[in-house]
């Protein structure tokens, strides 16, 4: 189920939670890669730990995150229903310089099989190198 329109309430958990650069980029990360762990995600943006899960919880907690669990990892995705409000919020910031290097960074990770996300796929026989 996709919002067509939404109430104040959930907007405005939309929006806090978008409110973070971090969380900005870890936003445009999963939209545009999918599904990633917590330890992708802070090496391509070079976060600690620490500062990446407190950030993926608030945004989970905020309801925009859904968890698929595989062995030993933790993947985050965003929920089917938000991904129409915030492919329109993250389209105005496709030309920023800091989430094209983060894109970039995935790319060159992924293609060196460094990421789990990477490791996961190799299992499944499955391979996804998004274009910029």
């Amino acid at each position: 189920m996709r919002f067509t329109s939404f109430q104040l309430n959930i907007g405005s958990h939309i929006f806090k939670a978008l409110s973070e650069e971090a969380r900005l980029r870890i936003m445009y990360l999963l939209y545009t890669n999918g599904q990633m762990c917590v330890s992708d995600i802070e090496q391509i943006l070079d976060y600690t730990q620490s500062k990446t899960s407190r950030h993926v919880s608030f945004l989970r907690n905020s309801g925009l995150l859904s968890i698929y669990k595989k062995e030993k990892w933790v993947f985050y995705s965003i929920k089917e229903e938000y991904v129409g409000i915030i492919a329109q919020i993250l389209s105005f910031m496709e030309k920023d310089t800091t989430i094209n290097k983060d894109q970039e960074i995935y790319k060159t990770l992924y293609a060196n099989n460094v990421l789990a996300i990477r490791k996961l796929h190799n299992l499944q026989s499955t391979y996804k190198l998004p274009e910029l």
